[in-house]
């Protein structure tokens, strides 16, 4: 009865009236959006509808933020649970059963290609051909970015994606067939690793100390990169060649890699708002684990 009470409130004209209907509102769960619907759907008044859509989307907001603190915190953080956080600030609707039966599709199609007979460079190989000649993803040039580009839904939808974001992707087939791909935080664009210990012991000159055998461009239809090759680029880009991105990161600086794009592409488009509140999330994955909940 009290929520019912605070919610015929919402077309009070008076700001602080509202301020404070407002403030008691925002201390509910999600269970209330229903209620707000309703109302929404029924009201006739324009204020009324813009304070209810703030309202949801501010909910939304603390609710999915909620999610990703306690996502960050542990101690290895599913990358595919990440994305969908992320692509959850647009798309607080996202069909999670869909997304994961577009990804097992891919799974199954490369792991059915797959044996324990090939070289390392040789499972690459297959999943490029079936990731980008059989699925048709490909990358769009930075200048061509925009929001859409860096949520799963849409990625897997339209099968373009950023740079990072269709890395990620990449990243999350790699590991769902068991293969040790990981991230590498290269300036520019980043990269994948496939990480061997074993092999890359053999391969690597003395003095080398890497488990990171060769690198991958998702970006560049999946091309391989080695060490040398990677030390050369990043000369170019004026850093020192024992730079930490030569080494794999965690999956929260690849999150933190997507939410940077997302927010530059909401600022080029003039959507501060947006744009604050991703600042706000990539500011949660920067958190120190012992930072207590809100």
């Amino acid at each position: 009865m009290r929520t019912k009470a605070l919610i015929k409130l919402l077309d009070d004209p008076d700001p602080g009236v509202f301020e404070a209907v407002e403030k008691e509102l925002l201390q509910e769960s999600s269970s209330v959006i229903p209620e707000l619907e309703t109302v929404w759907e029924l009201t006739r008044h324009e204020i009324c509808q813009s304070r209810i859509e703030n309202l949801i989307h501010k909910i939304l907001f603390r609710e999915n933020s909620r999610r990703l603190r306690s996502w960050s915190r542990q101690a290895t953080p599913d990358l595919l649970e990440g994305f969908i956080l992320a692509s959850r600030y647009h798309y607080p609707d996202l069909n999670e059963d869909k997304i994961f039966r577009q990804i097992e599709e891919i799974r199954k199609k490369v792991w059915v290609e797959l044996n324990n007979s090939l070289t390392s460079l040789e499972k690459i190989t297959v999943l490029n051909h079936i990731f980008f000649n059989e699925f048709h993803f490909i990358a769009i040039p930075p200048e061509e970015g925009g929001a859409r580009h860096c949520f799963i839904n849409t990625l897997l939808e339209t099968r373009t994606g950023n740079a990072v974001s269709l890395t990620l992707l990449y990243n999350i087939i790699a590991q769902k067939l068991g293969l040790p791909v990981k991230y590498v935080d290269v300036p520019g664009n980043p990269l994948l690793a496939y990480v061997d210990r074993r092999i890359a012991a053999k391969v690597h000159p003395p003095g080398v100390n890497t488990d990171i055998l060769f690198y991958i461009n998702p970006a560049s239809h999946g091309s391989i990169t080695g060490r040398k090759e990677l030390e050369y680029y990043l000369r170019k880009m004026n850093y020192e060649p024992g730079f930490s991105g030569l080494e794999t990161s965690s999956p929260r600086s690849f999150l933190v890699r997507l939410l940077e794009i997302t927010e530059l592409s909401y600022e080029k488009n003039g959507e501060a708002e947006r744009s604050a509140d991703i600042l706000e999330m990539k500011n949660i994955l920067s958190e120190k684990k012992q930072k207590p909940f809100p």
